[in-house]
């Protein structure tokens, strides 16, 4: 999930407002209900075998999911939408906990894809979708964040995880996909992420991919 290429001035918010956000139940939107739960169930089931565009495995969007949900994040950004998968469970998260994720893709079909899904999914109201070059939009964007999962660009993880670090909570956690995949990048990125004295390191390795997990403990 590349978010290299010039910024695409399209869908993108006002950053400050951010902040303001309130969580999706406080704006009319229920939290997660039978209902909701019902439909988000059967779209990802229905759709389990059709994702393409580098998506997340459905495992792993489980993984993201259940993590979410257990620490009750509210405060979400996912780099790297492609077509909406991994959005998809963070969003459904995040209708439980009474929060919202922002999620950033570059590349424009892939966008309007993601969109058209989390609305058959039933989560749209939990997302805020963003049309834009990540490598820019995340050092603007001003937080703060309690969950961040990267999912774009490997060799970029370093420099994602520089430009959120202060914008991360504590007990805030920043995810990241692929790190037992090989990719150029990651190894540097884990040592970066492990020698930071106040993040506590693991990797999940439910995931076929390796999700890494490192949480911000002071």
């Amino acid at each position: 999930m590349t978010q290299r290429g010039s910024v695409v001035a399209f869908a993108v918010l006002a950053t400050a407002a951010f902040l303001t956000l309130e969580p999706a139940a406080a704006r009319g939107h229920a939290k997660g209900t039978p209902d909701l739960d019902a439909r988000v169930r059967a779209f990802l089931e229905r759709t389990r075998g059709d994702w393409r565009d580098m998506n997340v495995p459905y495992e792993d969007g489980k993984v993201l999911h259940d993590l979410i949900v257990r620490k009750g994040f509210k405060r979400g950004l996912e780099i790297g939408t492609s077509t909406g998968h991994s959005g998809i469970w963070m969003a459904w998260a995040m209708s439980k906990t009474g929060g919202k994720l922002v999620t950033i893709e570059i590349d424009e079909p892939r966008y309007r894809e993601a969109i058209r899904n989390f609305e058959a999914a039933g989560v749209a109201p939990f997302v805020d979708a963003r049309l834009a070059d990540a490598h820019a939009l995340v050092k603007e964007l001003p937080g703060p964040f309690d969950f961040v999962f990267s999912d774009a660009d490997k060799d970029w993880y370093t420099q994602y995880f520089k430009d959120l670090d202060g914008k991360l909570a504590v007990g805030g956690c920043f995810t990241a996909h692929n790190v037992l995949d090989g990719f150029g990048g990651i190894q540097a990125f884990l040592d970066y992420v492990r020698a930071r004295p106040n993040y506590e390191t693991t990797i999940d390795r439910s995931s076929r991919s390796g999700i890494s997990v490192s949480c911000k403990v002071r």
